[in-house]
């Protein structure tokens, strides 16, 4: 088990509060990116709860500027984090990321908006993995999955069952390590 827990996100982070909720723990460090004003907003339970740990970093951040906010005795999840890490990152921290694409039964899921895909392609088994993060995108382990008939869904039932097992997936796996 390790003791400290940060979380990245890029959209509205309601993810990571509805973990927080559910685990009764709020992340030690919340870090997100610039956005401008007409973007998504960051989820109020965080600004509520947890605002003096929130880090806001550029819209491409550098090496430096991850490593100013990444500890090496942390485990680092992302949550929607819409920026590719730095191959040395990958190799120094331990990270996890959450994939609303079943990329073990469909490689082709991997990269951005797998969910669009899976949903123009017809598949009609959908999924979410959580996998640790390495310097090829979405090629990491596969440490938990999650999948379901999506043959009769519609874009968003598709969505909504994604997030609902992603969310299962990710609190069995932190209820684990932290």
């Amino acid at each position: 088990m390790v003791n400290k827990w940060i979380t990245f996100f890029s959209q509205t982070g309601s993810e990571i509060a509805d973990l927080a909720k559910n685990l009764d723990r709020w992340p030690d460090l919340i870090v997100t990116n610039e956005r401008p004003d007409n973007l998504r907003t960051i989820d109020g339970r965080i600004l509520d709860n947890v605002e003096d740990r929130l880090v806001i970093l550029p819209n491409k951040p550098t090496i430096e500027d991850y490593e100013v906010v990444l500890e090496d005795n942390a485990i680092i999840t992302l949550h929607g984090w819409l920026r590719i890490m730095p191959p040395v990152i990958c190799s120094k921290y331990l990270i996890y990321n959450g994939h609303p694409g079943l990329i073990t039964k469909y490689p082709e899921l991997k990269g951005k908006d797998p969910q669009l895909k899976a949903h123009k392609l017809g598949h009609e088994v959908a999924g979410a993995v959580i996998h640790k993060v390495t310097a090829e995108v979405d090629e990491g382990k596969i440490i938990a999955e999650e999948f379901f008939n999506a043959s009769q869904l519609d874009l968003d039932g598709l969505f909504h069952i994604l997030r609902d097992r992603s969310l299962y997936m990710w609190i069995n796996f932190l209820k684990k390590v932290i």
